[in-house]
């Protein structure tokens, strides 16, 4: 079974947000190399990581953690403002209603099947506490192969602007729009997974 962990309805446990922390320097520091703080050895964990971001947390029952993401209000400071703003052709996209997805993290242990479907669930959950949270638009920053998985996903997506590369690497912006009629878009090309959440008290006792 497979556990959903939203932490603006619950904290999550220490060892959910430690295994996702850890699961985040596996991929993005050790696998993909990016210059980005490091916690203890083995946690990554930056400004954005503070009392203003909420975490959707996919684990297995024993708080392991299968993947993960996280979503920053753009009313406040968040990566595409805050660092990447060239790659919006106009406005960088704000406002209550809009929401950043950052560091989409899939366990780099899991084979590639395990993966995928780590990645569908995740995606669904992120549709599923949009609908629910009254958020109509996600944006996002991505290399351009995964930019261009997102954009096949079948939703409502589209660029902000182009592809740019800067001094390590290149990237692009993009913006969902999440309406009652996502879900059976994302149907339509076998993404949606939904998963029955579990509180935090069930997943860590």
């Amino acid at each position: 079974m497979v556990a959903l962990i939203d932490t603006t309805i619950t904290s999550g446990c220490d060892a959910t947000m430690r295994g996702m922390f850890a699961a985040r320097k596996e991929v993005f520091v050790d696998l993909l190399g990016w210059q980005v703080p490091v916690l203890d050895g083995r946690y990554e964990i930056d400004q954005f990581d503070d009392e203003h971001a909420r975490y959707l947390i996919v684990t297995d029952l024993t708080c392991g953690h299968l993947a993960s993401a996280r979503l920053l209000p753009t009313v406040r400071p968040h990566i595409l403002d805050t660092l990447f703003p060239a790659l919006c052709a106009g406005r960088v996209p704000r406002g209550p209603e809009t929401f950043e997805i950052t560091r989409f993290c899939l366990d780099r242990r899991l084979p590639a099947a395990r993966r995928r479907d780590m990645r569908n669930r995740l995606v669904t959950a992120l549709v599923v506490h949009a609908l629910a949270n009254d958020i109509r638009t996600y944006t996002g920053v991505a290399e351009p192969v995964w930019l261009d998985q997102i954009l096949k996903f079948g939703w409502d997506a589209g660029p902000l602007g182009q592809v740019l590369r800067d001094r390590t690497q290149t990237l692009g912006a993009l913006r969902i729009q999440i309406t009652p009629a996502t879900p059976s878009l994302l149907a339509q090309t076998g993404i949606w997974s939904p998963t029955e959440p579990l509180s935090a008290a069930a997943v860590c006792a």
